[in-house]
């Protein structure tokens, strides 16, 4: 039986995964640790947090003396850091958050652990620290670029990205150095359940529903590779349990579509959506372009991201090879799944997006 710490877990990848292990590990004792800033969010853990084996923290990962404090008390052999600023314009406009979340807060995390876990009365054998990164550290390719591996160099190109890659730095060291047991992953751009709204594809679906334009940076032909956020916990997984001390792993959907692209299948996907089900232009009434079956009129070329990179490709081989990950959705099939969550679960997203959810939280922890 493993105890994990989840950080972030109250975000968008760390409550898929929480979900993920509890289901597939009822056993395993969970307790997540989360600011709940803007991006995290209480009710993506509704579902488990009466749980017997679920335990909720709210507090920083810059500080330390609680993270030690919860390793001991709760008997954590695996934390599993997915705490990060994550929002490239965000990182733009406002860079010293992700200094202080993304650098500081793991070398806070990493301290607490080598003191916990290595430098007390007994070493801690089995431990594992296992840091969730992004394909944004390699930098951007080419159209006829290979896709990034463990061997790509590293190249930064956003206080986003930056802030990751030295978290990165810092994990490596720390295994190097002090002999701490991690591992590292680098995922590409994920997308489901409980995406926060300003990200791309749950930014699409929330702005057809309220007939707002479809913004497209440039040209639209920006290139990711598209991760189902399940796919991406399943690939966590294999690291945790088959995974070398001290390796990368890349884990990638193989799924590579230009933004344009995107926008236009998830307004496609939409529009037959509303098809299907007539009562949706019931639900939704503002969402004419969907209800009229023009969506692709909502889309608007705005002026481009600063030092926008051009395409990301993961190359997962590796961790294919090593153990045995395979993506288990497509896009066509996680694509349909995420817009007709977003489609049954309006209460979520309106929270987020009308601030309400932010108020509860303020009223919630006012005291704390």
């Amino acid at each position: 039986m493993k105890k994990l710490l989840v950080t972030g877990g109250a975000g968008f990848i760390g409550a898929n995964f929480v979900h993920y292990w509890m289901a597939k590990y009822p056993a395993d004792k969970v307790v997540v640790l989360d600011a709940l800033t803007y991006a995290g969010n209480m009710a993506n853990l509704d579902s488990v947090k009466d749980e017997g084996n679920f335990t909720f923290v709210h507090g920083n990962i810059c500080d330390q003396a609680l993270v030690e404090a919860l390793l001991i008390e709760q008997g954590i052999d695996t934390l599993v850091h997915f705490a990060a600023e994550s929002h490239v314009d965000r990182s733009i406009t406002g860079p010293d958050a992700f200094i202080e979340t993304n650098i500081m807060g793991t070398y806070s995390l990493l301290k607490a652990a080598k003191k916990v876990w290595l430098d007390g009365k007994s070493i801690l054998e089995g431990h594992r620290f296992h840091h969730v990164s992004t394909d944004e550290v390699y930098g951007t390719l080419l159209a006829t670029d290979p896709a990034f591996t463990e061997d790509t160099a590293y190249a930064p190109n956003s206080p986003y990205s930056a802030s990751k890659a030295a978290s990165d730095h810092l994990v490596r060291a720390y295994h190097h150095t002090y002999g701490l047991n991690v591992t590292t992953s680098n995922c590409s751009n994920n997308y489901g359940p409980f995406h926060f709204p300003e990200k791309l594809i749950p930014l699409v679906v929330t702005n057809i529903l309220h007939n707002k334009a479809l913004p497209i940076y440039g040209d639209g032909q920006q290139i990711r590779d598209w991760l189902y956020v399940e796919d991406h916990a399943y690939g966590i997984d294999l690291v945790l349990q088959n995974g070398r001390v001290g390796e990368n792993y890349n884990i990638g959907g193989d799924n590579e579509w230009a933004n344009i692209d995107i926008v236009k299948t998830i307004s496609k996907l939409v529009e037959q959506e509303f098809i299907k089900n007539k009562a949706l232009a019931t639900r939704f009434p503002n969402a004419k372009a969907a209800i009229e079956q023009n969506t692709e009129s909502l889309i608007t070329y705005v002026k481009d991201r600063p030092g926008h990179d051009r395409r990301y490709a993961i190359d997962a081989t590796k961790t294919n090879n090593e153990l045995g990950y395979q993506p288990k959705e497509s896009f066509e099939t996680g694509i349909a799944k995420t817009v007709a969550w977003y489609l049954d679960n309006e209460s979520w997203w309106q929270s987020v997006m009308d601030g309400s959810y932010q108020n509860w939280i303020a009223e919630q922890y006012s005291s704390t």
